[in-house]
């Protein structure tokens, strides 16, 4: 195939080995091509001005942002598909000919986060939990699953400080009085959520 009949898609991720795996899952593909790679939002921009991309793969992790509350954000600003990077690959291949072909693309548990967050804000009654901000119900939940706040700095990019500012806000909210509160709290919410 021609390589200018090729769908040119530009890569954004802060992790060379995301990108990497990107790149070689689409070199596969006949009728596509990665036509740059970027590690920021800045480099992004300019990638896509002279790249002449048909299509971009955005970490919605670049800027230190909640995931969802980003996700939210740039379906608004025109974006046409989300993928989670947990996804197989045939799924990402799937995502990208769908958003090709002028389709939306939302995996089925992005859908019912998504859902669940707007019936949630249609509810006047909202739980503890339900009035953390995405950030912090991200933190929680790594809380939850045994991670420590070293580890969740750098999963998020952020100082270990930051972290502990979230876990602050979260006692704060929640009414509870120490980390070993939080933590029970949050293995208890992530066991509860997992079950139900």
């Amino acid at each position: 195939m021609n390589p200018l009949d090729k769908k040119r898609i530009l890569l954004v991720d802060d992790h060379p080995l995301v990108r990497e795996w990107l790149t070689n899952l689409i070199h596969q593909q006949p009728d596509l091509m990665v036509c740059g790679e970027a590690e920021t939002a800045p480099s992004a921009l300019s990638a896509i001005t002279t790249g002449r991309a048909d299509l971009a793969i955005v970490d919605l992790n670049l800027a230190n942002s909640s995931g969802i509350e980003l996700l939210e954000r740039v379906f608004r600003a025109g974006a046409r598909g989300y993928v989670n990077k947990r996804e197989t690959a045939q799924k990402v291949i799937e995502a990208i000919r769908r958003v090709l072909d002028g389709k939306l693309y939302i995996s089925e548990k992005t859908a019912e986060i998504l859902a669940g967050r707007a019936m949630r804000g249609q509810t006047a009654n909202r739980s503890a939990i339900e009035m953390l901000s995405d950030r912090e119900l991200q933190v929680f939940d790594k809380l939850g699953q045994g991670i420590g706040t070293r580890q969740i700095a750098e999963d998020f990019h952020v100082s270990v400080k930051t972290v502990q500012e979230y876990c602050a806000r979260i006692k704060e909210k929640l009414n509870l009085n120490n980390a070993t509160e939080l933590l029970r709290e949050a293995v208890r919410w992530r066991e509860s959520k997992n079950s139900g």
